[in-house]
């Protein structure tokens, strides 16, 4: 699978950013696909998440351990059907307000039919994601 990474400004905190990304519960709520989320092995800085992804007939379920701590999540692949998943999310305050985000994700699934059905929709998938979070945030934070 092709590797994306993209570096944006965003108006909110990196603080803000960071503690939308980490809350990973509400996911089902505004990110595409996203059909469900438990939460478990909860600590100070990080827990176990299972998310349930599905696309018309297909759906999945991703576990995984999440880590969070002052400007970065970071995720670890745990199970599911991936051999491989990298992902993390870096957040730098600006001195003249609002944050820089760094997001990186590059993985590749097990069954090599559907890493060529998914394949081609890589970009176009991950772009609509990052703006499902880019509204999210503005829908959270924009009034404040």
């Amino acid at each position: 699978m092709p590797k994306f990474t993209e570096t944006k400004i965003y108006p909110h905190s990196a603080l803000q950013m960071k503690d939308m990304v980490a809350d990973v519960k509400k996911y089902p709520e505004f990110l595409p696909w996203c059909m469900g989320a438990r939460l478990y092995k909860i600590e100070q800085d990080n827990f176990y998440a299972d998310l349930i992804i599905g696309f018309k007939i297909f759906r999945e379920k991703f576990t995984s351990h999440v880590h969070h701590q002052e400007g970065l999540v970071k995720i670890e692949y745990v199970k599911g059907p991936l051999k491989y998943l990298h992902n993390h999310w870096r957040f730098k305050d600006l001195p003249c307000g609002g944050c820089e985000l760094e997001f990186m994700v590059d993985f590749e699934f097990k069954n090599k039919v559907f890493e060529k059905l998914v394949g081609g929709l890589f970009t176009q998938a991950v772009s609509k994601m990052v703006k499902a979070f880019e509204k999210r945030a503005d829908d959270l934070y924009s009034s404040l």
